[in-house]
Formats: structure tokens, sequence, C-alpha cells
């Protein structure tokens, strides 16, 4: 069954807003974890705009869960924390530097060189590796050769043709995508714009997907369903 891991960097931008520690996002992560989530993901950025480092060390200290942290390895500060805490897995994005958000995945054939050595740091501290990957058969080929253990299938795609009623050629993609991941013996993860209405739909193409890390969605969820209630309801979508 595909494990739901819940990015709760939205409760940190919240606290963040006012200074203090009103909403406490330790207490989110643990009510996450009793609430039925199997995973807590955070994507820390130098500037600290939600996310804090020292959030990072809270959460490896007192979560129960599989703790996945996500980030951009050619910042070293990333590189240094994630070394430092030893989460169960990281996620490599190619942000830029300020980026708002994450949007596009590896170009694994250019990058081949440079995801080889960084990938082998983290494995060699025992970190388990996934790197974002768009759904394309070229780079998920060559995402197999650089030692990562997963791909993560960069979904923003699917989800605005899923939005626009076209599922079929939504997925279309990504089954190829996933197909050969699979292959190739790649464990599979996915994310980005995933929400409670494209997610059993993506599932039941892709069975065979690892783990969801969702984020914007379901937290906004909550604001209106709860977040017990909505975690509940992500979880019966993955099936």
């Amino acid at each position: 069954m595909t494990r739901l891991s819940v990015n709760i960097n939205k409760i940190a931008t919240l606290r963040n807003s006012r200074g203090g520690n009103n909403p406490d996002l330790l207490k989110v992560a643990l009510d996450c974890e009793r609430f039925g989530a199997e995973g807590i993901t955070v994507h820390p950025r130098p500037d600290e705009r939600h996310i804090r480092y020292q959030d990072v060390y809270d959460l490896k200290e007192n979560i129960h869960t599989e703790f996945n942290i996500e980030g951009n390895p050619k910042e070293q500060k990333f590189v240094d924390l994630v070394l430092a805490t030893k989460p169960a897995q990281v996620t490599l994005v190619p942000d830029t530097l300020g980026q708002l958000t994450s949007d596009h995945g590896w170009d694994t054939i250019t990058e081949q060189a440079y995801l080889k050595d960084i990938i082998a740091v983290f494995k060699a501290a025992g970190i388990r590796v996934s790197i974002f990957v768009d759904p394309n058969e070229k780079m998920v080929e060559a995402a197999a050769t650089t030692g990562t253990d997963r791909i993560e299938l960069y979904t923003e795609m699917y989800a605005k043709q899923f939005a626009a009623g076209n599922k079929e050629t939504a997925i279309a993609l990504y089954i190829s995508a996933a197909a050969l991941a699979k292959k190739l013996d790649l464990g599979i993860n996915a994310g980005h714009d995933l929400d409670r209405f494209n997610l059993a739909y993506l599932i039941k193409e892709i069975p065979y997907i690892n783990e969801v890390s969702i984020g914007h969605a379901l937290i906004s969820d909550a604001l209106y369903l709860g977040l017990e209630n909505t975690i509940q309801l992500y979880k019966r979508a993955l099936g």
C-alpha cells in the first residue's frame, strides 16, 4: 500500500507569520502521525521562511514515523543538515536559490556525474535517496545509473491536466515512466499538487507507488475538514 507522508511546511509558514510557536509545529507532526500518516516531510530552505533548521533537529528527535527531508543538495548548508540529522530519506530537488516552490525534476543526463557523487555521500551515511524526476523515460533511465534508491515523480503536470478534465492524458506519461522505473528496480515516490480529488486515480493507475508526499492541499483541506478527518480521507484515497 502507498504510504502517506505529510509535508508540514505550511504549518511552519503560518507559525512564522506571527512569531512565537502557534501553531506548534512539533505537535502538528505528532498529531499527523497519531491520525495515521506514515511519514513527515519537510523542505527547509536557506532563508528559513517556513521550516527552520532547528525544526529539523526537533522533529528528528521526536517523531516516530519515517522522516523525509527535501531540498537542494547544491546548498552545502542543506547537505550538512541532512548528514547531521540522518533522516530515513533525503529527497533531492533541483531548486534555484529563493525559488517559491519546486517546479521541475533533475536533468539526470546532464547532471549524471554530480548526482552520482552527491547520492553516494548520503548513502554512505545510511540515508535512502530519492530524486525529483519529470515523467520522461530518458530521465528515468539515466536516474537508474546515478545510484539513487528511488525517484519522485513530479506530478504538477498530472494535477493540472486532471483538473482540466483530461485524466487519461494526464496519467499516460506517468504510467510509462513508472513502469520503466519499476523495471529498473527503482522505488517510486510521487508529489506536487496532489490532492484528495486526483490522488485515487493516480494510485489506481500506478498502484506500486511507494509513497506520496503531500502538503499544501492537505493542510488547506484541514482548515475546513479538520486534520484528523483530512488525513483519513487521503489515506482512503490511497486505498
